[in-house]
């Protein structure tokens, strides 16, 4: 089968082998009152793919969440409590040598405890929050250094919310305290929500807030397609100054503005319009310029050569368009995204530059339609398409010296291994995307709680060649999925 599809693929099939499980049980009592369990494991493996060598996945955990609404009160109480874990690792060799060696696993709770409050057309929202995790990463730099993280972190969080509806206004104020354990650090967040019924067809709306976060997503910006996303808690190893002034606290900030407009005017057409405007004022990133150890005997030498973790300070703005139409068993979606993303870090100067998920425009396309009696049966296509994403060009070759016998390697007689010279970070772009998938369901009713869903799909039903990534040292040239069927069982009951 794999051969009759793959054409290209060898005689050991495909390398990716995917196994998620997923269960839920949910118990619901007539007043609205419910309890559910759930638990999921995800195992996703490439094993040696090519240069690539190989890639895990897995995550895993469990959890309850209810509902108690009680008898007569105009009120109702929700909370969760759930355990989760996950591992990726990436080994690049080649032949016996093992070329780098990432891996970054977080494993963590979390639980909550929230109030509602109904005042007749208005609400009132409050409760408290906290989570625990641990991360561990390993990751070894371009220049060979090792980049390493062993945290817990504990935070604690209480929130309340109001919402408060007045003729054409609906206003929901709400406030939210963040207490960071690990990093000792206490942060006040306000935030506003506000909509506007000019017309019964057309209405405004703004948010604003402040924000705060303490995990952070590492990847490698040497990578053309970044296939390692690992995650690591807010660093203590930060330098103490950054763009000339005193580093004051240790998490990751950001201050955001919407505005958008919804019109539903046209029968059975809805259009949202949103622009935004994002301000990260401070950022942790991996420093990719670390060659020297953070010991005594470096302390001359700068801060960006030598710690962990650098300072970064950022903004993304953009236009998001889009269109939903619904008619009998027609469902129609578009939306069209504009966007820029910036970010700005400190070496011997102020370095500017795009990070890998900056991308300029983006289309989605959805169209389903529902037939038989019964709407038992249901067709859907998706097209999306995207230009191109950011990534660092490379700029030539040279022989790399490792030393590895110290101040008695000869430099005139070793032989050193191929080095790459890298171009401006994230200066070049990638090929622009677009793929079309297309599913057929078919629904089974056996009662009023079980049901049998019988799903055949295609994905990139033209078989457009989307670039993957471009092997540096060889140029050959990987894809993303070609024409790929597939077909799935789903039982409820």
């Amino acid at each position: 089968m794999q051969s009759f599809f793959y054409k290209n693929v060898d005689t050991s099939g495909l390398p990716f082998n995917y196994t998620d499980v997923y269960g839920k049980i949910s118990f619901n009592s007539q007043n609205g009152s419910k309890v559910n369990f759930f638990g999921f494991n995800f195992t996703d493996k490439v094993n040696d793919y090519k240069a690539l060598s190989d890639f895990n996945w897995t995550s895993s955990g469990g959890g309850v969440n209810f509902v108690v609404v009680p008898g007569k009160t105009p009120a109702l109480m929700e909370g969760v409590f759930a355990y989760s874990k996950y591992k990726i690792s990436m080994l690049e060799s080649e032949g016996e040598t093992t070329l780098n060696n990432r891996t970054s696993d977080i494993s963590g709770f979390n639980g909550g405890l929230g109030f509602t409050y109904f005042l007749g057309k208005d609400e009132i929202k409050y409760g408290v929050e906290m989570l625990g995790f641990k991360t561990i990463y390993n990751y070894i730099n371009s220049d060979n250094r090792k980049i390493e993280q062993l945290q817990n972190t504990t935070e604690i969080a209480g929130y309340v919310k109001y919402k408060w509806t007045k003729e054409k206004f609906l206003i929901e104020p709400s406030f939210r305290i963040q207490w960071y354990a690990s990093l000792s650090n206490l942060s006040p967040e306000p935030r506003i929500a506000i909509k506007y019924n000019a017309t019964n067809n057309l209405r405004f709306k703004l948010a604003a807030g402040l924000y705060s976060q303490n995990l952070i997503s590492a990847n490698s910006d040497r990578d053309v397609v970044n296939l390692f996303y690992g995650f690591l808690s807010g660093s203590e190893d930060l330098p103490e100054t950054f763009d000339g002034k005193t580093v004051k606290h240790k998490l990751q900030k950001s201050d955001h503005l919407i505005i958008g407009a919804e019109y539903d005017g046209i029968t059975n057409l809805t259009i949202n319009l949103e622009g935004y405007y994002k301000y990260f004022p401070q950022l942790t990133n991996v420093n990719r310029d670390k060659i020297f150890e953070d010991t005594p005997e470096n302390a001359t030498i700068p801060d960006y050569l030598k710690k962990d973790y650098i300072i970064e300070r950022g903004d993304a703005e953009g236009i998001d368009f889009s269109l939903k139409y619904e008619y009998s068993r027609l469902y129609l979606w578009a939306v069209y995204s504009y966007a820029f993303v910036h970010r700005t870090y400190e070496k011997d100067h102020m370095v500017n530059y795009v990070p890998h998920y900056d991308r300029r425009h983006n289309i989605n396309l959805v169209i389903s339609y529902q037939m038989g009696e019964n709407k038992s049966w249901e067709t859907s296509m998706r097209w999306n398409f995207g230009s191109g994403f950011p990534f660092t060009l490379t700029q030539g070759y040279c022989e790399k010296l490792d030393f590895n016998q110290g101040i008695t390697s000869n430099y005139t007689t070793d032989n050193g291994s191929l080095g790459i010279l890298y171009g401006e970070l994230n200066g070049g772009r990638l090929s622009y995307y677009h793929r079309l998938d297309c599913s057929v369901k078919k629904t089974f009713v056996f009662s009023k709680n079980s049901k049998l869903e019988a799903d055949l799909s295609v994905t990139n039903v033209y078989d457009r060649k989307n670039i993957f990534y471009i092997n540096r040292i060889t140029a050959e040239k990987i894809y993303q999925l070609p024409f790929m069927p597939s077909f799935g069982l789903n039982f409820i009951f």
